[in-house]
């Protein structure tokens, strides 16, 4: 029987076929969807920030790309899913609001997708998939039987990725 296991902001899940994963309400935050292609195991994160590093307080390490990809991979392997099998798809990173200035300080959206491009990179962990940018939200599932990565969005309608 197929489990839908909710993942918040600021989190991340893991779970095995035929689970599927869903997460609501990505805007620059970002959906990584992973999994072991063999085994079926897999999980999805919701971030929320590109960098623990320049942070005072990071309690919440499933805020953060680089320490939420670290603490997702690892569980992923302590369940048994082998990393040299694991793929990525990948979405969000939006610039939800306009503003009068052309700072980067404001373009959360566009670092958090090369933050996270970065760090799967360095565990050599591929994308095969993404929709990010835009400025607008979107609700992803990850369904760990079939590997399809469902984004819905009110502006774009439903994709499959």
């Amino acid at each position: 029987m197929k489990n839908l296991i909710k993942v918040g902001m600021a989190d991340y899940k893991v779970g095995k076929n035929p689970d599927s994963l869903i997460t609501y309400g990505l805007g620059s935050c970002v959906g990584i969807a992973m999994i072991d292609d063999r085994s079926r195991i897999g999980g999805l994160a919701h971030i929320m920030l590109p960098s623990s590093r320049d942070m005072s307080v990071t309690t919440n390490i499933a805020k953060f790309a680089d320490t939420c990809l670290e603490a997702m991979i690892n569980e992923l392997i302590a369940m048994g899913a082998k990393k040299n099998y694991f793929t990525a798809k990948i979405a969000g990173g939006a610039q939800m609001f306009s503003f009068t200035t052309n700072s980067d300080v404001m373009k959360i959206g566009a670092k958090n997708v090369v933050s996270v491009k970065e760090i799967l990179a360095k565990y050599g962990i591929k994308i095969i998939a993404e929709d990010t940018g835009g400025n607008f939200g979107r609700t992803v599932e990850f369904d760990l039987e079939t590997g399809e990565f469902k984004i819905k969005t009110i502006k774009k309608g439903h994709s499959v990725i």
